[in-house]
């Protein structure tokens, strides 16, 4: 019986996950669940799947909670992040579901790693702001990785063992690699005349042409500034050079990566746009479990497209390669300017080209420096948060 831990449960990943658990109750037991604020799902998922303790990181969310739970549950709740950390550096679950969205999960994540748990990352940020770091502390403790995002988790299912055993620390070029093929769908607006981006509505960003998605996330995917920090991740992950990462717009979203080796072959990996299918992969490696999840039918796929990217169109993607290259404190940066310029655009503050420009911004005003500990870092983070909301009140 693996004990889990979802970080994230009432988001989409999180949601996923648990419908994945539901299908081997007599294998996975959830102790732990944690969100932010949704009081009526984590109510909801308290009572379908009993976890020992419940977290609610939302001021008063706990409290709420702590009066409408059942007492006869005997469940603990935790309602700060401090409580969630110290929960992550026990010993009441084995595994965890890393998808708390953004820079709130990297604290709760790095404490499992310390811990050595099994960490299954969605978290694409933990990587993205600390992302030499986070790998170090994981080869010091010996916990595992394992990557849930769709693109990352295709990558490592292309690979040989010899890098999936070692990620973070591998060399792909010994291991026949000549190239990862990250792909991305190009969002909503691949065919949309680029003149025209300042006026899309937020409504408009967050339709998805295939995925179903959280609303930040599918921002990310209509700027493509996902597949940037993705690309960051993958950097990490793989141990990847800049000539061994290659971006390719795929807009039916049926393959979801690739791997390019030496020899001329490409491996890659095909399935229906479904976060449980990584999900489960990830849950049972490296066994296989059923996932809710139709295979594909070939004979309905139609046609496969593929599309190099316009950094016209997608200079968020392009921004966030060279930060990936030029390094962690530019990425730092990015990615806490891009949560603060895209939770604007959200609430209507600002326009979509303005999460770029707002983002550009940030990064040429910063001093950039060494962060070689977790504390900096987070001062980093906090710093590029306050140059960045101070550079969106001037657009508003």
């Amino acid at each position: 019986m693996q004990r889990l831990a979802v970080l994230g449960a009432t988001g989409s990943i999180g949601t996923n996950t648990l419908d994945v658990l539901s299908r081997h109750q007599h294998h996975y037991q959830v102790t732990i669940l944690a969100a932010y604020s949704n009081v009526a799902k984590m109510l909801e998922l308290c009572l379908v799947h009993k976890p020992k303790y419940a977290v609610l990181l939302a001021a008063g969310a706990a409290k709420q909670l702590s009066e409408q739970l059942p007492s006869a549950l005997n469940c603990e709740i935790i309602d700060s992040l401090d409580g969630l950390c110290q929960l992550m550096a026990s010993d009441s679950y084995d595994t965890v579901m890393s998808a708390i969205v953004g820079a709130a999960g990297l604290l709760p994540t790095m404490a499992a790693v310390k811990q050595g748990k099994k960490v299954l990352l969605a978290n694409k940020e933990s990587l993205v702001m600390s992302g030499e770091l986070f790998m170090q502390q994981a080869q010091q403790s010996g916990s595992i990785i394992l990557p849930v995002d769709s693109e990352h988790n295709a990558i490592f299912q292309c690979l040989p063992d010899q890098i999936k055993d070692n990620l973070g620390h591998c060399d792909l070029s010994s291991a026949g690699v000549e190239r990862i093929l990250l792909t991305g769908s190009g969002g909503p607006f691949l065919n949309h005349d680029i003149s025209a981006l300042s006026q899309v509505t937020p409504e408009q960003a967050c339709k998805h042409p295939n995925w179903s998605m959280g609303r930040k996330i599918s921002v990310d995917s209509a700027t493509m500034m996902n597949k940037g920090l993705e690309y960051i991740e993958a950097k990490w992950l793989f141990n990847a050079s800049a000539e061994q990462i290659q971006v390719v717009i795929h807009p039916q979203s049926v393959i979801h990566s690739m791997v390019q080796y030496k020899d001329g072959s490409t491996v890659a990996q095909l399935g229906q746009p479904d976060m449980r299918t990584p999900i489960a992969h990830c849950l049972a490696h490296p066994q296989r479990i059923e996932a809710g999840v139709e295979p594909l039918d070939f004979f309905r796929v139609g046609q496969l497209s593929f599309v190099e990217p316009n950094y016209q169109r997608y200079p968020g993607l392009k921004m966030a390669i060279d930060a990936c290259h030029q390094g962690q404190s530019y990425t730092t940066a990015l990615n806490a300017a891009n949560e603060e310029a895209v939770a604007a655009f959200l609430d209507k503050k600002i326009g979509f080209t303005d999460i770029y420009k707002a983002n550009a911004e940030v990064l040429n005003f910063m001093q950039h420096q060494p962060l070689d500990c977790l504390d900096a870092i987070l001062e980093w983070d906090k710093q590029a948060r306050r140059i960045a909301q101070g550079i969106i009140k001037r657009m508003h």
